[in-house]
This record gives C-alpha cells, structure tokens and sequence, in this order.
C-alpha cells in the first residue's frame, strides 16, 4: 500500500510540473529533464508513468477536466434563490478563479487546441466544455422562468461564453481580469437585462461561492433565505 501511495503522489507530481512548465514555457518549450526535476524526481521515474511528453500532456488535460466537472457540479440553488441563473454566476466565478490559482486547469485550457496530444490520445477540450455547459445551465434557466421574457438561452450562453473566455485569455497576462471584481462588474451590468423581475433581486452577481484559492468549501447550492452581499435594483 505504501508503494502504491508512492507511486500515486509520484504521478501527481509529475502531473502538477508538468503543468506549471507548459503553462509558463509552453509545450514546445518545456523539457521532460525539467519536468522530472522540478518534481523532485528522476527521469525513470517519469518514464516509468509517462512514455512521452504527449502521454504526460494528457494526463494533464485530463486532471484538469476531472476539476472542472467537480467545479460545475455544485449543486444549484432552488429558482426563488437564483437557480440555473445563479448557478452560472457562481460557475463563472470558479472558473476564473481556478484559472488564477489552479496550475492544472490553466494548462489544460492551454492544451485545449490538441496540439499536444499524440495519437490514439483522448483530446480534453475545456473551452467546448465550459460551452456547452454555459448553454446547458442557460436553458435550464430558461425553463425555470429565470429569464426576461425577450431573451433567449442562446444568447445569454454566446454573451457568458464570450466574455469569460476573452477574461480568460487576457488572464494570461494580466491576473487582474481573472479577479472577481472584473467578472462581478460583468454581471452587475448583465443581470438586469437578462433576469425576470421576480428573481433580479435575490441574484449575487459576486457570486455565492468561495473563492478558489481561499481553501474554503465550495458552495453547495441551496440556501435556506436569499442574503445577497451586493442586490440588483429592481
């Protein structure tokens, strides 16, 4: 068992370095000599995990899409408390939280284009996913009586879509549009046009769950009243 554990804190390691050399000198860039040393290994040691740089690429494409499923997993509030619609600001909020503080998602959007994956190699497509999510929860919304009656899902998942990815882009290099005060700005100018007037006043555009980085359990959905830090006017 404790070789077992040896070989798993290894791998995640490996994983972890991998990661942060990709994301700081690309994949092209970045050497397995480094990967393996900055982990604090040897290069068997990679070896023995990883035949080659595009399987170690893959691993981390998948680690990073294990988190993001776990990041829009949460369960979501009731509608009288936000539902989908909240459910969506709180997510976009993960996300670029997570892309500020979490190495291993910022890579795996980084390899999200396939570049890096070898054959037979299943290809983890983060954006893809935050889109068709997006759309998802958008819908969702809209079955929930969530929306103003002019807008539709659609375009409320393009215009989310659009706007967190070009923060996530700009993110990379300037942190200060992945802060939460960028993307709550964003939602405070948003929220009043797309939300019905029943819901607009219990929505946070803040968003209800902790930050990433502060180590604090993530946002479990229902609430027993609505207590937003920053209303939206009626």
């Amino acid at each position: 068992m404790a070789k077992q554990e040896r070989a798993v804190r290894t791998r995640n390691a490996l994983i972890e370095s991998a990661a942060e050399l990709f994301t700081r000198d690309g994949f092209e860039l970045a050497s397995l000599a480094g990967i393996s040393s900055r982990a604090g290994v040897s290069n068997g040691a990679l070896h023995f995990h990883f035949a080659s740089k595009a399987a170690l690429a893959a691993a981390v494409g998948r680690a990073a899409a294990e988190r993001f499923d776990r990041m829009t997993s949460a369960e979501r509030p009731l509608p009288q408390y936000g539902g989908s619609l909240q459910a969506l600001v709180d997510a976009s909020h993960a996300l670029l939280d997570g892309l500020a503080h979490d190495v291993v998602l910022r890579a795996g959007f980084d390899l999200s284009d396939g570049s890096a994956v070898g054959p037979g190699e299943p290809r983890e497509d983060l954006y893809a996913r935050w889109r068709e999510w997006v759309e998802r929860a958008a819908a969702r919304a809209g079955r929930e009586a969530l929306l103003a009656g002019d807008v539709q899902p659609r375009d409320l998942a393009t215009a989310v879509v659009g706007a967190t990815v070009g923060f996530a882009a700009l993110g990379g290099h300037d942190g200060r549009w992945l802060g939460r005060p960028t993307l709550t700005r964003f939602w405070t100018l948003l929220l009043p046009r797309v939300a019905s007037g029943t819901v607009r006043r219990v929505l946070v555009p803040a968003g209800r769950r902790p930050e990433a980085a502060g180590g604090t359990p993530p946002f479990t959905g229902r609430v027993p009243r609505p207590t937003p830090a920053a209303p939206l006017a009626p």
